[in-house]
């Protein structure tokens, strides 16, 4: 059995972070589905403007466009997004069924351009939610402080949400609270809670990107002895952050306000771990994978990370291990005069002018498909 496959016997979901027409149209999706057991899609600007941009599987559509005369490159990307979403929610759907609508979603991102507007960000994921018109599909929400708003409204309304761009425990926090919140207004005005779900993706390896980076600057000014003691904390927070941000899900799953939840069939947001491939060469390809597996939880991997926890990822219950350990390592980090909290602002910030600029570039890659079609 694929390794990945038997990532379900720790209780944790895979969704593939990729998504393009070639792997909807050549079987590959319903192949990743069968032998790997992989359970949803994820998708962002950055992911649809690899496919849009290169290889000749969008020419149809966009020779289409030209066609109409359509030039706004902004509506011919969204159409063949909606197409794209639509034929992935579809294959994948018998998974949503199967896993009693637990797993089996794809993933769309509003505009990143609207991360700071809770009223756009709102009108946006209802229009995109009313264009797709899959129950299986789950809008992508990045975790600002005009998101949160945008979440608790958006659940409230009986849309599926994927909050993306989560770096802190203390934004986790937020974002649980705005889940719970959402979905006791519904309840209150008598809607049903059993059809909606919702993901927090929790970002992961960008954290060491950075903290490594300051750990390595301010250990070049200490004695041997004390530089080697430092060193030793890299690639260690990611992974930290993510356990703590885990126990604040079983605190919050185990308490009596969501229990009252659950007597509605309301379904816990799971923790969903992103940004899961490994950037710095020297550590294991598959770190972010094998340190991360526990139940309730989804990660989401890219192709390549796949394919390499396929061949050699460890399979053991990781997720529950070392949380003061994990501690430990944070207070060490906090010690050495890295501040997690400065940390995780400046990366999510650095996320959303990271997806406003792909979708920059996905859209001028669409003038150009769509010019030479």
């Amino acid at each position: 059995m694929s390794r990945l496959k038997e990532l379900e016997r720790f209780g944790q979901s895979v969704w593939i972070d990729f998504i393009r027409r070639s792997l909807l149209t050549g079987g590959g999706l319903e192949q990743l589905v069968r032998e790997d057991g992989v359970k949803g899609l994820t998708s962002n600007p950055a992911i649809f403007e690899k496919a849009i941009g290169s290889g000749a599987e969008y020419q149809a559509p966009l020779a289409a466009a030209a066609r109409l005369g359509d030039v706004d490159p902004e509506r011919v990307y969204e159409r063949i997004a909606i197409e794209d979403i639509r034929m992935a929610a579809d294959q994948i759907h018998p998974v949503f069924e199967a896993s009693g609508r637990r797993d089996g979603f794809v993933s769309l991102e509003v505009s990143p351009k609207l991360a700071y507007d809770t009223g756009r960000t709102v009108a946006e994921a209802h229009r995109l939610w009313e264009a797709v018109q899959r129950p299986n599909l789950m809008i992508k929400v990045p975790a600002t402080p005009a998101g949160i708003p945008a979440i608790e409204r958006l659940i409230s309304d009986g849309i599926n949400v994927n909050v993306t761009l989560l770096f802190a425990v203390p934004m986790y926090a937020s974002v649980a609270e705005a889940y719970i919140r959402g979905l006791e207004s519904r309840i209150l005005a008598g809607r049903p809670v059993k059809s909606l779900a919702s993901v927090a993706s929790f970002f992961v390896s960008r954290i060491d990107g950075n903290i490594d980076a300051q750990l390595e600057l301010r250990a070049q000014a200490l004695p041997d002895s004390q530089r080697q003691k430092l060193l030793e904390l890299r690639a260690k927070a990611a992974i930290a952050n993510a356990k703590l941000a885990y126990e604040h899900y079983r605190n919050v799953i185990g308490s009596p306000r969501w229990k009252k939840l659950t007597a509605h069939g309301a379904h816990a947001q799971r923790l969903l771990w992103a940004s899961t491939s490994t950037k710095n060469p020297a550590y294991p390809d598959t770190l972010y994978v094998d340190q991360l597996i526990g139940p309730e939880t989804v990660n989401t991997i890219p192709p390549a990370t796949l394919d390499a926890f396929r061949d050699h990822g460890r399979l053991e219950p990781t997720l529950e291990r070392g949380l003061a350990e994990a501690k430990s390592t944070l207070d060490a980090i906090a010690a050495a005069g890295i501040s997690l909290e400065a940390v995780t602002g400046q990366l999510l910030d650095e996320g959303v002018k990271l997806f406003e600029d792909a979708f920059d570039r996905l859209l001028e890659a669409v003038s150009r498909a769509r010019q030479a079609a």
